[in-house]
């Protein structure tokens, strides 16, 4: 699967220079505001440049220590600031990759005369009828009133196969910039210029204007508290310093109170949700929002619409099931000879099925008549050398025929019944009054997905299939595809009331879906995943859109979501877990003096307290920027339980987030006395 165009490399030049740039755009506290913690950060920071400077004007030997903690406090804010400044530069490349693919449009209008005129693509309005011929750029988004064409959608989707676009049904949908490579279309125009699916793509990627999620304003609330405790732990050190004598200035506790408040999660709070979003796109899924993303992780039920999304959109012939005294090749030939007039798709399977599977070659023959399939006569055939060969449903056939349904023979009825008990449509195939055999159409499965469903019932999500058809077909093909449950002969309402009914029991519901009666259910869904190739209406319902429609892929969004929340909270572990061990690791070296009991506590044996406070604030400032990575890219995630994914977290980052700034502020403190920094 070819991605190129939505491939970005996190060091990419094209995204570091203008993601630096933006970090000092950023430093405005009308932007960092709404970051509390690094607000804060900043604000200590402001405070700290100001002692610097009153201590280098008054010749202070202080100048120089008050110096470097204001440089690193602001090199904290700036890592904090790039971070985001880089997620949102990828979203913003991913973003220029689609605006490459709109140029100058122009169409060719229908007039109310029947004529054409040529005017620019944004010039049409939602109802217009445009034609677009073979080698023509589509000017917008629409639906297929006329015709069926093949139709290059890579620079949409990153995939190189075509597509076929036909009017009626759930196939019709058409998006502006991609090209028809065959025959020629009449497209109604249904979305407005300037307000297209690759317009709404643009938007909704360029990260810069992405809302906050539930979840991530509850952790701002968290780590806004944090702050204030470790505000009101900072305030009460400097009591107990001045009622034991020992000093502590206010250079010193600005250090402290930033090495001690959040600023880890702070700084990486953004980028980490708008990372879980450009991932998504890479996965060339696009999402209207970061609440989509995050529901995705806490899913536990996936409704999916079988036709188009389970199944291939069409029936298929799949099998050839001959008549006693008629040999299958000879039914195969027949069939596909039958098959020559009838253009839909299951008459295309059919000479497929023929050609393919059973070798039959296309004769060369003049015809002395053509039978095209229509809805009335439901056949379609040929007469050819004397013979008149006829394939269609059943009792067309057997009228044809001249004979009577109780008349025709035993094997030819135990074949349609067999076909119609497993779920398929029975097509039958005549020589005149000789009845030849029975074609299996069935609905085919999309090949892998039943391994794909065996994984999203690994991470505990029950899977539904929905479907129009009768139960003895949904059985068949719930079966078949490995899905936990199915819903048949579904209405739309039908599919709504089952969606709001697992709400009310506290379920968080998924919908794959692609058609018009659909589009009730992806609304009402938790997360709701259109298919690109789906009509307008379900891809306007839905709160992401799959462009390479693939059912399955919800599993890689699943994941995303999943992988979201936990690098959130994985991050969030560290983070707290840091700063209890920078507690212990600065506290003891600054009272150690006053207090000779708390060497016990200076297991790190840190040189002296300005070192200490100089150490801490360096690690805080370079954490960050080692987590950029992590945050961008995000915590591995495999199936499992969440007990042994808690397990994992505390262990990795809970353990790691307390060991890691002794060793680390250690070797820092080394390299501060090997300096003379202080």
């Amino acid at each position: 699967m070819s991605k190129d165009h939505h491939a970005v490399s996190l060091l990419d030049p094209a995204i570091l220079l203008p993601a630096a740039r933006d970090a000092f755009v950023k430093l405005d506290p009308r932007q960092l505001v709404r970051n509390p913690v690094i607000f804060v950060t900043e604000a200590v920071a402001v405070v700290v440049t100001v002692l610097f400077l009153r201590d280098l004007f008054t010749g202070s030997a202080e100048a120089g220590f008050s110096g470097q903690i204001a440089a690193w406090l602001w090199f904290t804010v700036l890592f904090a600031t790039f971070a985001e400044a880089v997620a949102e530069g990828r979203g913003r490349a991913q973003a220029d990759s689609l605006k490459r693919t709109k140029s100058e449009l122009v169409a060719r209008r229908l007039t109310a005369s029947g004529e054409t005129e040529t005017v620019a693509a944004p010039n049409l309005v939602v109802g217009d009828i445009v034609l677009v011929a073979a080698g023509e750029l589509i000017p917008g988004d629409g639906e297929v009133i006329e015709g069926v064409a093949s139709v290059n959608e890579s620079a949409i989707t990153g995939e190189s196969a075509p597509v076929i676009r036909e009017s009626g049904g759930d196939r019709s949908a058409v998006t502006g910039g991609t090209q028809v490579l065959s025959d020629e279309i009449k497209v109604k125009i249904t979305v407005a210029p300037g307000s297209s699916f690759v317009d709404r793509m643009i938007a909704l990627i360029e990260g810069a204007q992405r809302q906050k999620t539930p979840n991530e304003i509850a952790l701002s609330i968290l780590l806004s508290g944090l702050t204030l405790i470790f505000l009101f732990v900072c305030v009460a050190i400097w009591g107990l310093a001045g009622y034991s004598g020992t000093v502590l200035t206010v250079t010193v506790l600005a250090a402290l109170l930033v090495t001690l408040i959040p600023t880890t999660i702070g700084g990486l709070l953004s980028a980490i949700g708008i990372a879980g979003m450009d991932r998504l796109v890479r996965f060339n899924v696009i999402a209207t929002s970061g609440r989509a993303v995050e529901a995705a992780g806490d899913v536990d039920t996936l409704l999916l619409d079988k036709t188009g999304t389970i199944t291939f959109g069409n029936r298929m012939a799949s099998d050839f099931l001959a008549a006693p005294g008629v040999a299958q090749k000879e039914l195969a030939e027949a069939a596909l000879i039958a098959s020559l007039s009838d253009e839909t798709p299951e008459g295309r399977s059919v000479v497929a099925l023929a050609t393919g599977e059973f070798g039959v070659v296309q004769p060369e023959a003049r015809f002395d008549a053509i039978i095209t399939f229509t809805a009335e006569t439901r056949l379609s055939g040929v007469d050819i050398a004397g013979r008149k060969l006829r394939k269609g449903a059943v009792d067309a056939v057997l009228r044809f025929a001249g004979v009577a349904e109780g008349d025709a023979p035993d094997e030819f009825r135990q074949a349609v019944e067999m076909v119609a008990r497993s779920g398929g449509t029975p097509l039958a195939v005549a020589d005149g009054t000789r009845l030849l055999g029975v074609i299996h159409l069935k609905d085919v499965v999309k090949p892998g997905i039943k391994d794909r469903f065996a994984a999203l019932r690994a991470m505990g999500i029950r899977t539904v299939m929905v479907t129009g058809d009768n139960p003895v077909t949904a059985a068949a093909i719930a079966s078949e595809a490995g899905v936990d449950d199915f819903l048949a002969q579904a209405t739309p309402e039908d599919k709504l009331a089952y969606i709001r009914r697992e709400q009310q029991g506290g379920r968080l519901i998924a919908m794959c879906g692609d058609g018009t009666n659909d589009a009730p259910a992806l609304a009402q869904a938790d997360v709701g995943v259109a298919m690109q190739t789906g009509t307008q209406a379900a891809r306007e319902a839905a709160n992401m859109v799959d462009l390479d429609s693939s059912p399955t892929k919800l599993i890689e969004i699943v994941e995303i979501g999943k992988q979201l929340l936990m690098t959130r909270g994985s991050l969030t572990t560290f983070s707290i877990a840091n700063d209890v061990a920078k507690y212990f690791a600065i506290i003891p070296a600054l009272f150690v003096a006053t207090y000779p009991a708390l060497a016990a506590l200076n297991i790190m044996n840190l040189a002296s307290p300005q070192s200490a406070i100089l150490s801490a604030v360096i690690f805080n400032a370079l954490i960050i920027v080692a987590l950029i990575p992590l945050a961008l890219r995000g915590v591995a995630y495999r199936p499992a339980g969440a007990a042994a994914l808690l397990r994992r977290n505390l262990l990795v980052y809970g353990l790691g987030g307390l060991i890691l700034p002794f060793a680390g502020i250690k070797a820092i403190d080394l390299a501060v006395s090997a300096l003379h920094l202080v």
